[in-house]
């Protein structure tokens, strides 16, 4: 029992970055952008709230920081897209790829060290205590003691992005942006800036994402830090068709498989091996899913 516990409790935090930046995603995805630089995104958005925070000595700066990072990303990846009119795959790779470098070199320069910053001076994201939750037995060891930004996620983004999506007059402009851009224009509704604001809703939630990767599960930055989680967001988003209630479940599923992982490593299994686990979980399931479309595209045909 106290093992499972542990995974759990280790599962929900594991979740939040992936989850954050897959709902940003959403927003793009409903837009019919591929945005494949949420990677960067929350690469940036790790490596500039721990500036922040070192500065400052503060996490909110270090908060406000992390997202200024990320929107200073999407504000890129949307001028090269939109008003360039270049590849959303080509741009995306090619920021991943500048951020990853600069985040290195960055980190040499301003802190002479390699690898990762660790520091007093790092000021993590307060963990909350709900004080009729930690009193319940099982569940009260498992909600309990994260960092906030975890609780805002679960109860109130993720209903949020839901409604504005599917329950809101931007929600449905959005939605047929992504069908027919053309049709939007045609109304007087401006598709481009319908895509510009879709861009920046992800970079801002990217952003608070990042900032938990770094101070919120370890008050720490590590070279690419972010660790192909924008990538695994943008699987997700498509396993899910875009639905937010299935990506917070796939989600869940993938934070469980990391909290395994992050167990394991306490039994002496090299930690190559169980860091594979969450990625081999998605590709599972992405190839459970292609089986199922395929077997309904032969019903359909028959």
């Amino acid at each position: 029992m106290n093992l499972i516990i542990e995974i759990l409790k280790s599962a929900l935090p594991a979740s939040i970055p992936i989850l954050l930046a897959a709902l940003g995603g959403l927003f793009t995805w409903h837009a019919n952008i591929f945005n494949i630089s949420m990677e960067g995104m929350l690469l940036t958005s790790a490596f500039t709230s721990v500036v922040g925070s070192y500065l400052f000595e503060s996490w909110w700066i270090g908060l406000l920081f992390g997202v200024a990072g990320s929107l200073a990303v999407s504000l890129l990846f949307a001028f090269f897209v939109l008003k360039m009119k270049t590849g959303e795959f080509i741009t995306g790779i090619a920021i991943n790829t500048f951020v990853a470098g600069a985040t290195t070199y960055y980190l040499r320069q301003l802190f002479d060290v390699k690898g990762s910053l660790m520091d007093p001076r790092i000021v993590a994201l307060p963990k909350w205590n709900i004080p009729i939750v930690k009193d319940i037995p099982v569940i009260g060891s498992i909600i309990n003691g994260h960092a906030f930004p975890l609780y805002l996620t679960f109860f109130i983004i993720v209903p949020l992005v839901y409604v504005i999506i599917y329950k809101t007059p931007f929600g449905l402009r959005l939605r047929a942006c992504g069908y027919d851009a053309k049709v939007i224009d045609s109304v007087g509704i401006k598709a481009e800036k319908l895509k510009f604001i879709s861009i920046m809703i992800c970079g801002a939630l990217c952003g608070v994402g990042g900032t938990f990767l770094s101070l919120g599960i370890m008050r720490m930055f590590t070279e690419n830090m972010s660790n192909g989680r924008g990538w695994i967001s943008l699987a997700i988003i498509i396993l899910s068709l875009g639905n937010p209630v299935k990506v917070f479940a796939i989600c869940i599923i993938f934070g469980i498989t990391e909290g395994l992982g992050l167990t394991l490593q306490q039994v002496n299994i090299p930690n190559q091996i169980t860091d594979m686990l969450p990625y081999l979980a998605v590709l599972a399931a992405l190839y459970i899913n292609s089986r199922q479309s395929k077997k309904k595209e032969r019903k359909v045909r028959n």
